[in-house]
């Protein structure tokens, strides 16, 4: 096994060499094809989310792969099966939140790439209940960055979307989530407002090339009210921006798992029952739901490929913004 690992924060990925871990009870092992570089792995390695595993974690959560070892109690799930491994990668099944439907917000979760070793790696340990069957019509690159970019967009959208009509939606950040959730958005008949960094073309011309209404700077206002808007960069100064953009009764998501810090506003932006809500984690059920929703219409990644060994390069390219729509790493 060939695993890129970060021992600790702040610190090149180490390429080490080791036997292939055998699969425990309720687990398997697959031959990974394709990994998608997250945002949130970028947190794990910059030290914006703290180390979770002694002695080193291996990243990566969008993991597309092959079942070649199964172990003991694992049923349906045949050796030369294709799978998903996503950033929730287990859940305690036993604290209200799961058993409630809410697992997303599980009391004793795992993490894929945080707590248990990702896919920044040739082979890969998971549980066998929180991998999933991908659509045949996606490639193992195109289907990496649905497991998370798209899944985290999916349940964004469809809290901004819940119980009210959205027919202008804005997009703070138009990185590998943004550009797989508007293409479903417009699929469903939403006009799309794409906000980039200032001056970020290449984003812009993207959002623009799959179809987006408007495409501008994070600082401009849209050219018109938005019913809803969903913010993916992590940067708490679009906040206020956002609010400031929806219509009354408009709702604004924080799609993230990290932000930096909200700054003060005046309540009049939240007033006139403006909701300010943020989206955690994912379930199963949202896979489930999104990936042959996706398949079916016609959502693709704009995608740029790495070799394993090139890992701590596609990171930098996604910090420092040279990056347009996702990343995808591949043994």
């Amino acid at each position: 096994m060939l695993g890129m690992i970060l021992k600790s924060p702040r610190t090149p990925l180490v390429a080490e060499v080791c036997d292939d871990p055998e699969p425990g009870p309720g687990e398997v092992r697959l031959r990974v094809r394709a990994c998608g570089v997250c945002r949130t792995d970028l947190h794990v390695v910059d030290g914006d989310l703290p180390p979770r595993r002694a002695g080193g974690i291996i990243p990566g959560h969008e993991i597309v792969g092959v079942v070649e070892a199964v172990g003991p109690g694992v049923a349906g799930v045949a050796v030369g099966a294709r799978r998903g491994v996503p950033w929730l990668g287990s859940t305690c099944g036993t604290c209200r939140y799961c058993r409630e439907g809410q697992e997303n917000l599980c009391d004793d979760p795992g993490f894929t790439g945080w707590t248990r070793h990702g896919g920044y790696a040739d082979t890969v340990i998971a549980r066998a209940d929180f991998c999933f069957p991908l659509p045949e019509a996606l490639s193992d690159v195109a289907a990496a960055p649905l497991l998370c970019a798209g899944l985290i967009g999916f349940r964004s959208w469809r809290m901004a979307c819940a119980g009210r009509p959205v027919a202008a939606l804005g997009l703070y950040g138009f990185g590998a989530a943004a550009h797989l959730l508007a293409q479903l958005a417009i699929h469903e008949g939403q006009r799309v407002h794409a906000f980039t960094r200032p001056g970020d073309g290449p984003a812009q011309a993207l959002a623009r090339e799959l179809g987006c209404a408007w495409a501008g700077d994070a600082g401009e206002a849209p050219p018109e009210p938005l019913d809803a808007a969903i913010i993916f960069a992590p940067v708490g100064d679009l906040v206020p921006a956002a609010l400031a953009a929806v219509r009354k009764g408009g709702t604004v998501v924080c799609g993230g798992i990290h932000m930096s810090d909200i700054p003060q506003f005046p309540y009049r932006l939240l007033w006139e029952e403006r909701r300010l809500v943020s989206v955690a984690n994912l379930t199963r059920q949202d896979a489930v739901d999104y990936l042959p929703r996706a398949a079916a219409a016609g959502v693709r990644a704009h995608v740029t490929t790495y070799p394993l060994a090139e890992a701590n390069a596609a990171l930098d390219d996604l910090r420092t913004g040279r990056l347009t729509g996702a990343a995808v790493l591949v043994p």
